[in-house]
């Protein structure tokens, strides 16, 4: 079987590196749910839950930019978050930003389904022939945010205040988690049960708290009354490269949903204390699938999980953020680059976009044929970690760490017969997961020597080429569908994975999971699955909480 499609996924995954060295992280959460990296706080005495997040960092030496985002439902209170910092913020360190930044990059990173048509089999194209064909200043706080309502020794104090956009921001400082927990209480946040365990280990390594408060009379809402928060960044300096995740668990009614976007100048990133696994990729599928690719997805990624003892970080995209192919959406231009950071970091202002365009006679407006070449933030390499967790799968902050490139998700093939499967390890990184519905040549044969498996556009350019992302992973519904009916290639032991995400469905009832397959591609390449809990954590905590102020009852 030979394709047209992604040949220049080498133009884009060797493209000259710059001086430059990204590490990027943003966090976001879908709109129709409440969701971050710590817990939340609900009106009055009523819980609220999260059950996804994004979270994504920008890193150069020591120096960390991070990026936030935070969509809600709900009345139109006010709304605010905690987040851990190891250093006393000032105005100068905190921006917000666009919430379009945040969409690209999911859409861009995402699972995608494709659809490819056979080609007439006599058009007798060779392997060249085929290559050239897809190349062608401080605000005013409320008096009950002060030292409190009667002035009681907390041991909290109030290193700065400032406002940015719609946010009145405050960092604190604690010498007891529960000084902090009761300052918060009595300042009129409703603090989930066990706020102050896990507050604990962040005051003893001496954080400090930035505390962005909403005015909802600032914000815009959209037409459903989703409050649309802009996106807050800030930065500073610090040693480590973690992401704490214990606060998040406060919140955790049933499984959540952890994205982490990591940008970095020509390397990919994993996790350095849990397991690391690489989606199935390069699977054929039904037509139906077309009408339930969501679902699909989420139960392939569950099943993945499940055959890796439930605690696995699940690697979805390694690919250089200014190519793709196919392409959901444009690759990443330098502006992007820069609203994440590279202006902190690298002095880069706010640069025109660079020209670009679709290579080949698809791209993004053409669908899989080819790919997307010339964006911003050259030899930058996006990576997309991918975890669905409660409290007894992930237990640690997460530690992430460089590794090898790889390759997946191509429709190159292994040894002239064979569609390759799953990540291998190469000198560039080319990974996706994607996903495909082959339409075979219906039309007449004339020819003596046919060649057969030719895969392309719709040969009378009728046709859906366009490449679709599995977005809102999270709200996607779980437990009817069976891959067994939309796999017909490439998930070899697909009775396995439906046997195993079965079993992770029942709450673990019944016969276990079978051992997790190499085959698939969904383990390390080299077979490295070691963890170490708690390996390398240090003194830096990187973690949000999204506080909901109590309405006083009058």
């Amino acid at each position: 079987m030979r394709t047209l499609a992604g040949s220049g996924a080498r133009l884009g995954g060797k493209l000259a590196l710059s001086a430059l060295a990204l590490l990027a992280v943003t966090a976001s959460a879908p709109r129709d749910a409440d969701a971050f990296c710590g817990f939340y706080v609900a009106p009055g005495d009523g819980p609220l839950y999260s059950d996804a997040t994004m979270v994504a960092l920008m890193r150069e030496g020591t120096r960390t930019v991070i990026s936030m985002s935070n969509n809600y439902k709900g009345p139109a209170s006010d709304f605010a978050m905690v987040v851990p910092v190891p250093v006393v913020l000032q105005k100068e360190n905190v921006k917000t930003l666009p919430v379009d930044i945040f969409q690209k990059l999911e859409a861009l990173s995402a699972p995608r389904l494709v659809e490819y048509w056979e080609q007439d089999p006599c058009m007798q194209m060779g392997y060249e022939d085929d290559m050239k064909a897809s190349a062608g200043g401080a605000a005013p706080m409320a008096a009950a945010e002060s030292a409190g309502p009667n002035k009681k020794d907390y041991g909290v104090k109030i290193e700065a205040r400032f406002s940015v956009g719609e946010y009145d921001i405050l960092v604190l400082s604690a010498k007891e988690s529960d000084g902090l927990e009761s300052w918060l209480r009595d300042n009129k946040y409703s603090i989930p049960a066990g706020a102050s365990a896990a507050l604990a280990p962040y005051i003893k390594e001496q954080q400090k708290f930035f505390v962005a408060k909403v005015d909802i009379k600032k914000v815009r809402m959209d037409q459903q009354g989703v409050a649309v928060l802009s996106p807050l960044r800030f930065n500073y300096e610090t040693q480590d490269f973690r992401l704490p995740v214990r606060l998040g668990l406060l919140n955790a009614k049933a499984k959540q949903d952890l994205i982490v976007f990591v940008l970095a100048q020509g390397k990919r990133y994993e996790t350095a204390n849990y397991p690391n696994v690489f989606i199935p990729t390069n699977i054929d599928v039904t037509e139906a699938t077309r009408n339930a690719f969501g679902p699909f997805y989420a139960t392939l990624f569950d099943a993945t999980i499940a055959k890796a003892g439930g605690k696995a970080i699940v690697t979805e995209y390694a690919w250089e953020s200014s190519s793709c192919d196919p392409c959901p959406t444009p690759p990443l231009e330098d502006p992007e680059i820069a609203t994440l950071g590279g202006d902190v970091l690298y002095g880069m202002g706010a640069p025109q976009p660079m020209p670009g365009g679709p290579m080949g006679p698809g791209g993004p407006n053409g669908g899989p044929m080819g790919g997307y070449y010339g964006g911003g933030g050259s030899g930058v390499v996006l990576t997309r970690l991918h975890a669905r967790y409660d409290q007894n799968t992930l237990t640690d902050d997460i530690v992430f760490r460089a590794a090898e490139p790889v390759v997946g998700g191509r429709e190159f093939m292994t040894d002239g017969k064979e569609l390759e499967k799953g990540a291998k390890t190469d000198s560039y990184n080319n990974f996706q997961g994607r996903y495909a519905i082959r339409h075979p040549w219906t039309g007449p044969i004339n020819c003596s020597n046919p060649q057969r498996g030719i895969w392309g556009g719709p040969p009378n350019g009728n046709g859906n080429m366009t490449p679709v992302p599995a977005t809102n992973l999270a709200a996607a519904p779980r437990g009817d569908l069976k891959l067994a009916d939309h796999v017909t290639r490439g998930l070899d032991d697909v009775d396995s994975y439906d046997q195993a995400v079965k079993y992770a469905y029942s709450g673990g009832q019944g016969a276990p999971p079978p051992l997790k397959s190499r085959a698939c591609g969904c383990t390390l390449p080299g077979g490295d699955t070691s963890w170490t809990l708690g390996a390398g954590l240090g003194s830096v905590a990187l973690v949000a909480a999204a506080l909901r102020r109590r309405r006083r009852r009058h």
